[in-house]
């Protein structure tokens, strides 16, 4: 088992910047998992964010994020990075890493869940 810690997260201006770490420690394989980032806003389920697989070549967005977010890891120090551009204030939410399981961007398919880290964007 893996525990993941995110950091990063604040209150920032619709238009601004942030970017999230997800730091990985414990008996963990970390370069040779496929890692991804969820978020959850109030009332909401949790949604898939973004994804990476263990080599770090090779990313998926979800659309609302495309062009705006960017997923990427360094597994020599054993870190997972989202940078956050552009940021809306639909992107408010609490924002959580997690180890693929599986395939798909379902939540059941992600395990040792770190304990997220707020983001809130305003007008």
């Amino acid at each position: 088992q893996v525990q993941l810690v995110e950091s990063g997260g604040g209150l920032v201006q619709a238009g601004g910047s942030l970017r999230l770490s997800c730091a990985a420690s414990g008996r963990t394989f970390f370069s040779s998992y496929t890692m991804g980032w969820f978020r959850q806003a109030p009332g909401k389920e949790r949604e898939f964010v973004a994804r990476i697989n263990w080599s770090g070549d090779n990313t998926y967005y979800t659309d609302s994020v495309k062009g705006r977010f960017t997923i990427s890891r360094d597994n020599a120090k054993n870190i997972m990075y989202l940078q956050m551009n552009s940021l809306k204030l639909e992107d408010t939410a609490v924002y959580y890493c997690a180890r693929a399981t599986g395939f798909g961007a379902s939540p059941s398919s992600y395990a040792d869940w770190g304990q997220g880290t707020q983001v809130t964007v305003s007008s």
